[in-house]
């Protein structure tokens, strides 16, 4: 089985294990009123800030890398924040926003969770507000491919032959359709030739690099 659903700009990298994801939604609430009066409130977003700072201690303490995967360590990104108040002039008294975290198989997603549960509560204690810390989406890494499995070997040999390449197997941080196969026991391969534009403006395909591909499927069928 091989699943166009990941790639590189070469076509030299065949995925064959995935991070396992977890999104955690941060709520810190506070208590709103206007700008000119802080005392009479508790500013969510600042706590908000301080909080996100705090979170950056989850990368030293879950440093461990592994070379099969790119990038080769665990990462935690704060990304999406909700929008708070309308108005400059307003404390907002409730934030919401996520951090993003790709996690190393060799990692507990649960210990994850509960080291930014007990940051969260540090921050909580120390600024006053409330902050809830829960599971916005989860997914726990399936198990990977072997690099030495049929499907990886015949689909390195294909992309040798088609574009004399020498392919090599790697994981990712992303989340791909290959999971369901892999979690049903099913040894599955994500290849494609794509540029590294996921997720940014402008995100483009090339014309060439799709009939690279088909040839690279068609020559493995024969071979």
């Amino acid at each position: 089985i091989v699943v166009p659903d990941g790639g590189n700009e070469t076509g030299s990298m065949i995925e064959v294990a995935e991070k396992s994801m977890l999104w955690v939604r941060f709520t810190v609430l506070g208590r709103q009123c206007h700008a000119s009066t802080p005392h009479k409130g508790r500013n969510s977003l600042a706590a908000a800030a301080r909080l996100i700072v705090a979170l950056e201690k989850i990368k030293r303490e879950f440093s461990e890398g592994d070379e099969l995967f790119s990038p080769p360590i665990s990462t935690f990104e704060p990304t999406k924040i909700e929008a708070n108040v309308e108005n400059v002039n307003t404390i907002p008294g409730k934030d919401v926003f996520y951090m993003d975290c790709r996690i190393l198989p060799r990692f507990e997603v649960d210990r994850i969770l509960e080291r930014c549960q007990e940051i969260a509560g540090e921050i909580s204690n120390s600024t006053g507000v409330k902050i809830k810390a829960d599971i916005a989406y989860r997914e726990e890494a399936a198990p990977p491919t072997p690099s030495d499995a049929p499907v990886v070997e015949a689909l390195s040999r294909a992309i040798h032959l088609v574009t004399g390449r020498e392919a090599k197997p790697m994981g990712i941080g992303g989340g791909t359709v290959a999971a369901f196969f892999r979690k049903a026991g099913l040894p599955a391969a994500v290849w494609c030739t794509s540029p590294d534009t996921a997720h940014q403006p402008n995100e483009y395909c090339l014309i060439p690099d799709i009939l690279t591909d088909a040839k690279v499927f068609a020559t493995m069928a024969m071979v």
